[in-house]
């Protein structure tokens, strides 16, 4: 196994594995903001990748606490897979080269990935897209960034409202095998207010697909029960309080949120 989840390992291996494994460094992710290392990691014959984030290469930020960002993307792990969709690779938290920091999965991205989001020519727009915002390049040619209207997209902009992911970039958005969308970055989530930002705008105000409403209303009973006491580790009392109210929130509405007026709605840069 060398990046990707096999079909006979379930998620206690992998988290078992990126837990415990031996971490050998391959290298450093040089276009990371925070310290950002590829490593491989070896326990009992299996292998694979991850990407290790230690604490102490954190850079700090003006709205969220120092040293918490490892946590937050263990955080979005845990409530990705309360609701099932496993919309982030498996992430742990552990012991490293560095110091304590996350550890997720490596997902190798096929060589020929279908694409989902990105900046377009506005007369070449792919049919179904969502047109999210108009750019011009250097030489003045117009361009729209656009998103598809995919259901793995549309899981992951609730799943960003659910958390209130600050930074939902069209890169942080990657492709595993089997057709699986995964998401990656989420250190600057769930903060008490209200901080989304993201480019999956395309459904903003539209009535959430049916089959999400059963899982909000899972997810709000688990908040208040084991999801919420293990989420109680990796941020505070208010920060779990916030996430159930944001899902209580989308259940109360029954829509995709609306883009913010207080606040950046698009994060920079946005892919």
């Amino acid at each position: 196994m060398t990046g990707q989840v096999d079909s006979q390992l379930d998620r206690v291996d992998v988290e078992r594995l990126l837990r415990c494994g031996e971490v050998e460094v391959e290298g450093r992710l040089v276009d990371a903001s925070n310290t950002t290392l590829r490593v491989i990691l070896t326990l009992d014959g299996l292998s694979a990748r991850a990407v290790y984030k230690p604490m102490r290469g954190e850079r700090p930020l003006w709205d969220f606490p120092d040293g918490t960002l490892a946590d937050r993307e263990v955080a979005a792990y845990l409530v990705s897979e309360a609701t099932g969709w496993g919309v982030v690779p498996p992430t742990v938290l552990r012991d490293g080269p560095l110091g304590p920091g996350a550890c997720q999965l490596w997902i190798d991205e096929p060589e020929e990935a279908e694409e989902l989001i990105g900046f377009v020519r506005p007369r070449r727009m792919p049919p179904g897209w969502f047109r999210i915002a108009g750019a011009h390049d250097d030489a003045g040619r117009a361009y729209a960034l656009a998103h598809a209207d995919d259901p793995r997209l549309a899981r992951m902009a609730i799943f960003d409202a659910v958390v209130n992911n600050a930074d939902r970039k069209g890169g942080h958005v990657i492709h595993g095998a089997g057709g699986r969308v995964y998401g990656v970055d989420h250190g600057v989530c769930f903060h008490v207010e209200d901080k989304l930002r993201t480019v999956l705008w395309g459904w903003a105000g539209s009535p959430l697909p049916a089959d999400a409403v059963p899982v909000l209303r899972e997810l709000a009973a688990a908040l208040a029960g084991p999801l919420g006491t293990a989420l109680a580790q990796h941020l505070t009392r208010a920060e779990v309080a916030a996430t159930a109210d944001r899902v209580a929130r989308l259940l109360a509405t029954g829509a995709f949120p609306l883009p913010g007026q207080d606040w950046p709605a698009m994060p920079w840069p946005p892919v």
